[in-house]
């Protein structure tokens, strides 16, 4: 299969650009768009068979569910059997935005986008380039990131074709998405909502919406639970890893740098590459031809915009082995370091 690669400006583009997007899209083919998040490798999610094309371009598990990308905010009310009001409240506060909720399906929806659970993901992207292509094909698109499952998900278009590049019809350039992590999610077919996958909608922003909220505590742990039922994408398998092994130290940030220092003449003597990542407040404490900042820790959203990237830039460095700091389980912080230890596996070690 030749991809075909769309160039268009996120701001100025005409509709029309995106014409024969549409038309892959209705025909059931594979279209990667930009949305304010990730890249998403989208097709029809009312089509059974599209939505198999995404599991099979991805390499992805058919347990892990899809989310379903919509362009107008009374579409939930197509794909959702029963809508709470906490989802309505939810909508009316983040929607379009970086919000994912879980509902119960309706019948409509097929299994094989739902990764066979009776429940369905539904977010409203507010990407301008997503949002239209959604009105414009007329058809609710599922969308989980684009690139191969595993790796760490695609902030440009270039991690796209990198990963994906003749295995799906089209992908859309719209340059480089804004947040760098994926939607949050929160499950609202629990009396008390819950969170499924911390992102940039962080626990107090959606307390101050519906009040009492409780982070799934598979999401919490600082181990791998094989065993849980993948209610949202990203819960039960290994993500967003580098080819090399990522291990992250966490403790008091002098004794992180001391630690890390012994770990890296430990491997370096033993013959490896080794990286660190490292913030800029601290890249100065470690060997320069091999430390690597991720952002600052006074503007976590630029760590969570640069982390996908940087993790892409180790396999491009040939790392074997990346040793890095760990960040706070709070705001923000929270969703990278969700991100951090399912790229490493959970290896983490305590200086």
């Amino acid at each position: 299969m030749k991809t075909k690669i769309l160039q268009v400006h996120p701001e100025m583009f005409q509709n029309e650009e995106l014409r024969e997007a549409c038309s892959i899209l209705q025909s059931d083919g594979l279209v990667a768009f930009p949305t304010e998040t990730v890249y998403g490798l989208g097709a029809n999610a009312l089509h059974r068979e599209a939505a198999t094309k995404i599991y099979e371009a991805k390499g992805r598990p058919s347990d892990n569910p899809l989310i379903i990308h919509i362009a107008n905010r009374e579409s939930i009310y197509e794909l959702a059997s029963e809508v709470p009001a906490k989802a309505e409240a939810l909508a009316d506060a983040f929607w379009p935005g970086p919000l994912t909720m879980i509902l119960p399906k309706a019948e409509r929806v097929p299994a094989s986008t739902t990764g066979g659970l009776d429940t369905v993901a539904i977010r409203m992207p507010s990407h301008p380039v997503a949002l239209e292509l959604i009105r414009q094909s007329g058809v609710y698109v599922a969308a989980p990131s684009a690139n191969v499952s595993g790796r760490p998900s695609p902030t440009r278009a270039d991690h796209v074709i990198e990963d994906l590049s003749g295995r799906i019809d089209m992908i859309i350039d719209g340059g480089e998405v804004g947040i760098g992590l994926e939607s949050t999610i929160v499950d609202l077919t629990t009396e008390i909502p819950l969170v499924l996958r911390p992102g940039y909608i962080t626990m107090d922003m959606l307390r101050d919406v519906v009040g009492e909220i409780m982070l799934d505590p598979a999401v919490d742990s600082r181990e791998r639970k094989p065993d849980i039922v993948a209610k949202a994408p990203g819960m039960k398998y290994r993500h967003y890893a580098p080819k090399g092994q990522l291990i992250i130290i966490e403790g008091e940030i002098q004794r992180v740098i001391s630690c890390i220092h012994g770990l890296v003449q430990e491997k370096q003597q033993n013959g490896y590459r080794v990286a660190v990542i490292a913030t800029e407040e601290t890249k100065g404490a470690y060997p320069a031809d091999i430390v690597y900042s991720i952002g600052s820790r006074k503007s976590e959203g630029s760590i969570a915009a640069g982390l996908y990237d940087i993790l892409r830039e180790m396999d491009h460095l040939g790392a074997e082995y990346i040793f890095a700091e760990s960040f706070e389980d709070d705001s923000l912080g929270q969703a990278i370091m969700n991100r951090m230890l399912k790229a490493a596996g959970y290896h983490l070690l305590k200086a």
